[in-house]
């Protein structure tokens, strides 16, 4: 056919013009709009009234100055595929799109450019917004924001005071029925005054720091503190803090990073400069105080096993008891005996331990000096890393850990290094003396920072005492067949016996508690419960991050002074320079100078804080990325409210629980598995505490979980190893590949800049249109896995398109094609059979399979060439939430003026729906040896009567005995002779 004879046909010119206009027509009609409750985004209708909801999500997009690529709108397309389906089921679906804006990215270009943050990130989202909407996203787009909008600042400011203003007792009943809960700080103050709370078992339970003054008081001192004394104990207990703390400092950055933001060989992710650590005065949040919390509330999600075990190894709690040894050795000896702790899930191996070590930032440590001026008597001189001294060894040594990265140092094939500090412990279980090493495989940041250790029980601790020739005592008897090392299994206790205890002969769960029995008797031990979970740095040294609504007293710079509400947001400053003060990459003892602490008409402020107009310093750290995106659900459900967080009505209807046990939350929330953790915890972390002081009335943000795969596509390297752009590789007939005509290497990996391997959606746009994009990425596999990007197997998805639009459109007259005859009977069972499994696969979001059930039906109407409306109009509105744009302009042709984004999805007749019959295989001696037509439906009980009957099975059978009958209706009988 020629072009003038097939202008209607279905082509990427064609499929532009229809996604466009029906683009603009959602747009003119608010098709996609959700009613709340109440507020300026209620219909009138009251949430008793209001259909059923379904509250959609994408993670948070960061909006990238090289935009989209064709990799990220998987998820995008998937969850848009959703909230079209549920609508036409009748809900109210919540569905749109913000953008988490802060961070660095923006940051260092304006670093580099002189270019304002915020104009960067506000023409990136730009430009992000129009291609979602070109790929024809059903976004509510008045629930739109970014993370940078002042109105948005506000709040995410004012839920940073509410967790300054709270402290967390375990002691007290929560709405969802366990113990414990945020309460306000000035109810703890009350408490303390009355003498109800006990500081120093509730410092000891959060491992909180009291103030030192009251380092050498009791619980009976606190009731007659003077208010000053009492503020300063129950700030120690706020769920947003200052403290020293261990950072990752990078001097050539001037910044502070967060353990994602730095490489596992030590140096930052953005400039790869050395990063040391340090420790800091910096903001936290007592994250750590929901341990439990979080990790019981992983029982209550619906969210895929692999995250929670991820989540659940982050929070990583271990039940044992803490040790304390007292340590000999230090000069001059201090009046009282000096002791570390350690923290063990196995005290009753006690009697096994050898040495012990000390991290390397160790507060025993601090001060080399104190250690001995000459190495011991006898001292190994593999114990002394060739230092003269201890004091020489370990202040060298404590200077090359301080370069190395966690992830190094704890790597498990990495030799164990180590010196001697010339100290001794005593090990509380038998009084044998101890040598105390410090090494970098035992960090400061986890447990006490100190560690007895157990060579004949830990591979990490036998290797130690291999490399510096120490003793192994065994207290577990391995099997008879071990080849020797570290037995880390169960086995009967052995030399674990002294004149006060004998735990030989016991298993292991006796044995611990008995030894902690012991040790608790004696004072040396208590039972405890650690945490892998690490408190939130929640300190940046940057400019494009929200700035704290916390002000100083210059006569008291040390104690922070919360802004009232009335003043938020709190507005980052004008400045000429965004970047913070840098240093030579290589000088770990430089300290962070901030940009904003160059803006000093904005770090001092005038202020009236109910004593006067008095000045002030403003806090000059700003906070983390993740600030936002710890609780941007509850903005999307009432985005324009200036007088509360959200509206409580609202909120319930959104995201309340529906049954006894819910933890409510978003129903559906998809993005990739490199968020398992961090902003999933730090997100339900702020969500609990808001849930604590009555703010909502969900426990969980996110109720389901889902995580996408990638798109991955080729990628070519050069002979230096360099990516170059893979549009530009041109393969050879011989399977080679050359770029700029020299060779290159191919090779696979997920689709991104870094690769140079990206495909726009722009391009995809221009040749295919969007609806087939969106076919094409639905189908290509399972959603949960990644899948290779094949360009040219786009064409398939948009030759499904043209049969489908050919069966209602005449492509030479632009004429429908549909009748309003019956459909035949075939055919009426393909479709009502169709229709039973695309409602199944898309309840599972198993899309690419119900994109294949309506490629199959397709080809049937084609096949038997009739398109009669009982069979097309179902077939268009199963096909609209995969292709929209198409089926709407397919829709309009089948005469309906009304957009079909809430038209009722077709339902199944289940008598038209059921299949006509099955095959069953009947086997003989485990061998396929006949086949017989039945009904789907048929009974174990009745196929086996039916399959004996029939004659050929009789003469299979024979003179042979029948011994049993095997059957799986409808499809197998299996009959044993």
């Amino acid at each position: 056919m020629t072009e003038s004879t097939t202008q209607h046909r279905y082509t990427a010119a064609m499929a532009d013009s229809i996604e466009h206009r029906w683009q603009e027509r959602w747009s003119q009609d608010g098709a996609f709009e959700a009613p709340n409750p109440t507020g300026p985004l209620s219909d009138g209708t009251p949430a008793v009234d209001l259909p059923e909801k379904s509250f959609i999500m994408d993670m948070f997009p960061y909006p990238s100055g090289s935009g989209l690529h064709v990799g990220h709108p998987l998820g995008y397309i998937a969850t848009d595929v959703v909230a079209r389906h549920h609508r036409m089921l009748g809900r109210n679906v919540l569905y749109t799109m913000g953008y988490d804006a802060f961070g660095l990215p923006a940051e260092q270009y304006a670093v580099q450019t002189g270019t304002h943050p915020r104009t960067t990130t506000e023409a990136n989202i730009a430009n992000m917004r129009r291609q979602l909407h070109r790929l024809g996203l059903s976004h509510d787009p008045r629930r739109s924001f970014a993370t940078t909008d002042p109105e948005f600042v506000r709040w995410t400011q004012w839920i940073f005071l509410r967790l300054f203003d709270s402290w967390y007792d375990p002691q007290a009943p929560n709405a969802d029925g366990v113990t414990g809960r945020a309460r306000p700080v000035s109810e703890l103050r009350e408490e303390l005054r009355a003498g109800t709370v006990d500081p120093y078992a509730l410092a000891d339970r959060q491992n909180v720091t009291l103030p030192a003054v009251w380092a050498e008081r009791t619980a009976a001192d606190v009731p007659a503190a003077s208010d000053a004394e009492l503020e300063e104990l129950a700030a120690s207990f706020r769920l947003a803090y200052i403290s020293e703390t261990p950072v990752n400092w990078s001097p050539g950055l001037g910044t502070v990073l967060a353990n994602e933001e730095v490489t596992h060989d030590g140096r930052s992710e953005v400039g790869n400069f050395p990063v040391f650590r340090r420790t800091l005065r910096q903001w936290n949040m007592r994250i750590t105080a929901y341990a439990d919390r979080l990790l019981e509330d992983l029982e209550r999600v619906d969210w895929p096993e692999s995250v929670r075990a991820m989540q659940r190894n982050w929070i990583g709690r271990s039940e044992g008891a803490q040790v304390t040894f007292e340590v000999v050795g230090l000069s001059p000896a201090p009046v009282e005996t000096p002791t570390f702790d350690v923290f063990t899930t196995r005290v009753d191996t006690l009697f096994g331990a050898t040495f012990c070590v000390l991290a390397p930032e160790h507060a025993l440590l601090a001060d080399v000096e104190a250690l001995p001026a000459a190495w011991p008597e006898g001292t190994d001189a593999a114990w002394t890393g060739g230092a003269a001294t201890p004091r020489e060894a370990v202040a060298a040594y404590r200077e090359r850990a301080a370069a190395a990265d966690e992830a190094d140092r704890t790597a498990e094939d990495r030799e164990k290094t180590g010196v001697f500090t010339g100290l001794w412990a005593t090990n509380p279980m038998d009084g044998r003396t101890l040598p105390v090493f410090t090494a970098d495989y035992v960090l400061t940041g986890y447990g006490t920072g100190a560690i007895m250790a157990v060579p004949a029980e830990d591979e990490r601790d036998f290797a130690f005492a291999e490399r510096f020739a120490l003793p192994v005592i065994r207290t577990v008897r391995p099997p008879e067949d071990f080849e020797g090392g570290a037995w880390t299994g169960d086995g009967e206790k052995i030399n674990s016996a002294s004149a006060e205890l004998d735990l030989d002969g016991l298993d292991k769960a006796e044995a611990k508690a008995r030894a902690v029995e012991y040790a608790e008797a004696r004072g040396f031990g208590r039972a405890r419960t650690t945490y892998r979970l690490r408190d939130w740095l929640f300190s940046r040294q940057r400019y494009w991050g929200e700035p704290f609504p916390i002000v100083y007293d210059p006569a008291d710079p040390e104690t922070p002074i919360a802004l009232p509400e009335s003043m938020l947001p709190v507005d980052l400053p004008e400045v000429a320079d965004f970047s913070p003060r840098t240093f030579d990459p290589l000088d770990s003892e430089t300290e962070p100078q901030t940009p904003l602490s160059r803006a000093e008409d904005w770090v001092e402020v005038e202020l009236d804080l109910g004593d006067g107009v008095r000045t002030y310093r403003r806090e000059t750290n700003v906070m983390p990325q993740w600030a936002g995106s710890s609780w941007y659900p509850l903005r999307y459900v009432d985005p324009t409210n200036d007088e509360r967080l959200v509206d409580p009505e609202d909120e319930a209807y959104w995201m309340g629980p529906r049954t006894p046990g819910d933890v409510g939350g978003v129903d559906l929330y998809v993005g990739g598995v490199e968020h398992a953790v961090l902003h999933l915890l730090y997100s339900r972390f702020w969500h609990k505490v808001l849930f604590d002081r009555g703010d909502v009335t969900s426990r969980e943000p996110f109720h389901r979980l889902f995580n996408q795969g990638y798109i991955q596509a080729f990628a070519y390297t050069d002979e230096r190893g360099v990516h170059v752009p893979a549009a530009d590789v041109v393969a050879g007939d011989d399977g080679t590949f050359t770029y700029e005509g020299r060779p290159v290497t191919q090779e696979y990996g997920k689709m991104g800049k870094s690769l140079k391997n990206s495909v726009s959606p722009d391009e995809m746009y221009e040749e295919y249109g969007a609806d087939t994009l969106r076919v094409y990425e639905m189908s290509m596999g399972p959603l949960d896995l990644s899948r290779p990007w094949e360009t040219r197997a786009v064409v398939g998805s948009q030759r499904f398109l043209q049969r489908l639009w050919r069966l209602v459109v005449d492509e030479t007259t632009g004429e429908s094609v549909v009748t309003d005859e019956p459909a035949s009977a075939e055919t009426l069972r393909a479709v009502h059979r169709t229709i039973e499994g695309v409602r199944r696969d898309m309840d599972a979001l198993g899309f690419n399979t119900a994109i294949a059930k309506l490629i199959e039906l397709v080809n049937h109407l084609t096949k038997v060439g009739a398109s009669p409306r009982a069979a097309i109009e179902p077939l268009v509105l199963m096909t609209s939430p995969f292709a929209p744009h198409v089926a709407e302009e397919l829709w309009s042709h089948l005469g309906h003026e009304e957009s079909l984004a809430r038209a009722p999805y077709p339902v199944a007749d289940p008598a038209l729906a059921a299949e006509e019959s099955v095959t069953c295989v009947v086997q003989v001696k485990g061998k396929v040896r006949y086949r017989i037509e039945v009904s789907p439906d048929i009974s174990d009980a009745d196929l086996e009567a039916t399959v004996l009957a029939e004659p050929a099975v009789q003469a299979l059978i024979g003179e042979q005995t029948l011994r049993k009958v095997i059957v799986r209706a409808p499809k197998l009988v299996n009959l044993v002779v």
